[in-house]
């Protein structure tokens, strides 16, 4: 085909293309969904973190309880949370937040105190940036 009959082909099918209004339009509302929707995601990754540190103080409670069972105390501020590395089945792993656990035995609230400073990795903080403790449970 000559190009001059491409052309003539293209004009016997007509207009079957979106004209750029409407793909505005159709962009207009993506955008618009996404503002609405994107805060209420985002909102649930940080709860789902603040779960999982309270979580992984739990089982961390528990390996702290088994080395108490064995060795008749629980670990020294000093010693730390590394002296339960044999109760674990893997390192003693980081906050969701990227923050080492900070542990205290004797603790002010209990024989020991483990817990994670939250976002902010400093103590105190309110919402997304509020501590995760062993003494209590997230509200």
């Amino acid at each position: 085909m000559k190009p001059s009959n491409y052309l003539a082909a293209f004009s016997k099918l007509g207009n079957k293309g979106f004209s750029l209004i409407e793909l505005l339009v159709v962009m207009l509302i993506i955008g618009l969904l996404a503002s609405l929707v994107g805060p209420k995601i985002f909102g649930q990754v940080d709860k789902a973190r603040q779960k999982d540190a309270q979580a992984q103080i739990e089982l961390l409670g528990q390996a702290l309880d088994l080395y108490r069972l064995e060795n008749h105390k629980y670990p020294t501020t000093s010693e730390g949370l590394e002296a339960i590395k044999p109760y674990l089945k893997k390192k003693v792993p980081k906050d969701p937040f990227s923050n080492e656990y900070v542990y205290r035995s004797p603790g002010e609230h209990g024989e020991y105190d483990l817990l994670s400073l939250g976002a902010d990795n400093a103590e105190g903080g309110e919402g997304y940036n509020q501590d995760i403790t062993s003494w209590k449970t997230l509200e």
